[in-house]
């Protein structure tokens, strides 16, 4: 892709299946190293990364020859297979399908950094389901609320 020249950052956002809390605190620091390794490969930089235990939120600059949909496929497809092979949770550990990308331009990296870096301290006043719908309503996206969440009981 000679003379090529983009800048495109994407905010993937994607959650547990059944929104239950198994990304405990002493794993996230090997689990976000992973998930970089993963977007590298795909000739993608991470700006910002950090796994809540029940969703997460990545922050890339994306290569203009990938799809957000394969790199979100291909993270959360890869960190399912290594969560499951290190045992980190019992039975089977999986991400909810589909997930949400929301893309920024480069005056807002320094806010978009911040906003996930500090997400312990965000959730404190809102729930996950609140700031996806929040994402939904900032970036006015047509959605049926019916299969944004799955819960287990």
């Amino acid at each position: 892709m000679a003379n090529t020249y983009t800048q495109i950052y994407v905010q993937i956002v994607f959650a547990v299946q059944g929104r239950q809390n198994l990304i405990v605190e002493k794993n996230r620091d090997q689990l976000e190293k992973y998930i970089c390794g993963i977007v590298s490969n795909k000739k993608s930089k991470t700006l910002a990364i950090y796994y809540n235990p029940d969703h997460t939120h990545i922050l890339i600059g994306l290569h203009p020859s990938v799809a957000v949909s394969d790199i979100a496929r291909d993270i959360k497809a890869s960190s399912s297979k290594w969560i499951n092979q290190n045992k980190w949770v019992k039975g089977n550990f999986k991400w909810q399908e589909g997930f949400g990308a929301f893309t920024y331009s480069k005056s807002q990296i320094d806010v978009v950094v911040n906003y996930i870096l500090n997400q312990r301290k965000h959730h404190k006043k809102k729930t996950f389901r609140e700031e996806y719908m929040d994402f939904l309503e900032k970036f006015n996206v047509d959605y049926n609320e019916k299969y944004l969440f799955e819960y287990y009981e």
